[in-house]
């Protein structure tokens, strides 16, 4: 079942049971899966982790300005985004992976950068952020 109908049917069960807070959050992740379908990108997953940054971003930019209110409902808006995201890998399964795509690209410095980040895209889609993934060749490849 796709993520959107999946939420799509989340939202009713919480509107039917009074939870109009998760309703309306699901509502609005829903309407954000809709617009990317209709721009023909279609990556669920991608548009999920985008939103759920923004959020983060957002709650901590609220909570640095004093507004505890605004940075729990992102705060909560996030962690609800991220029940519908893959499980994240470990520590120890991206390290494993990337020391893979190390060897299967015989990248030795950081000028290859690239060559590893390109193998490992597709095997990590959705399971781990760029920047963690980003972080973790540069350290195996040595700075």
């Amino acid at each position: 079942m796709p993520v959107v109908e999946k939420i799509r049917e989340d939202a009713q069960a919480a509107l039917k049971s009074g939870d109009r807070k998760r309703a309306s959050a699901l509502r609005m992740i829903q309407d954000v899966l809709q617009q990317e379908a209709k721009l023909g990108k279609g990556d669920e997953i991608g548009a999920l982790q985008r939103e759920r940054k923004k959020r983060l971003e957002a709650a901590e930019a609220f909570a640095g300005a004093g507004r505890v209110e605004q940075a729990e409902d992102e705060k909560f808006e996030a962690d609800l985004i991220t029940a519908y995201l893959p499980v994240q890998l470990s520590d120890d399964e991206l390290s494993d992976l990337v020391k893979a795509a190390i060897e299967q690209t015989g990248a030795a410095g950081q000028k290859q950068i690239g060559q590893v980040m390109g193998v490992l895209k597709e095997k990590v889609a959705g399971r781990a952020d760029g920047k963690r993934v980003s972080t973790e060749v540069r350290a195996q490849l040595g700075s």
